[in-house]
């Protein structure tokens, strides 16, 4: 069954460390795509999704800007994010490993979404059937080319090289 990425009800979360001291959170508004699901047979599962990197939020405009400028993202050069599945296995009742090609600033490198929470279908009130999963992931971003940092004078940098994800979506299909 192929089911649309629902981008009014989905989002890509991070987390990163900000000054060796604290986690910022931000997310991506706009993810789309479709991911196609059997639960009885996981691995011709096949999920292609494209973030919007202009659509990211940190709640502060000024550091929403550095990201989308050249020294992190470049949404100028690169204006999504992707990931396409490779290979889907059971991981326990309800989840799941992704294996699959992600994207980011123009760099692919293999990473594994764990997949948790996948809801039982329902019928929405408009006639759609909806299933929802959260994934998560961590990745480098030095492995995607983004090396920008700025050392601190007592000693660690700016900003983490570990950026933890969470992708939380719901997906639609026509019954």
């Amino acid at each position: 069954m192929i089911y649309q990425i629902d981008p009014q009800h989905s989002a890509a979360q991070f987390k990163v460390r900000h000054m060796m001291i604290a986690n910022v959170k931000g997310e991506f508004d706009k993810v789309s795509g479709t991911v196609g699901f059997d639960p009885s047979n996981p691995a011709a599962t096949q999920v292609d999704v494209t973030i919007d990197v202009a659509s990211i939020s940190t709640r502060e405009p000024a550091r929403d800007n550095d990201l989308k400028s050249a020294n992190f993202f470049d949404v100028a050069k690169f204006p999504t994010i992707t990931f396409k599945s490779t290979a889907v296995t059971a991981s326990g009742e309800g989840e799941y490993e992704v294996a699959g090609d992600l994207t980011i600033h123009g760099v692919t490198n293999p990473v594994a979404l764990n997949v948790e929470s996948v809801t039982e279908e329902i019928k929405d009130p408009w006639g759609f059937i909806r299933r929802g999963a959260t994934a998560t992931t961590h990745i480098s971003r030095a492995e995607f080319g983004m090396h920008f940092n700025m050392v601190m004078e007592a000693g660690g940098v700016m900003v983490g090289d570990r950026v933890d994800i969470t992708l939380d979506v719901e997906m639609t299909r026509k019954p």
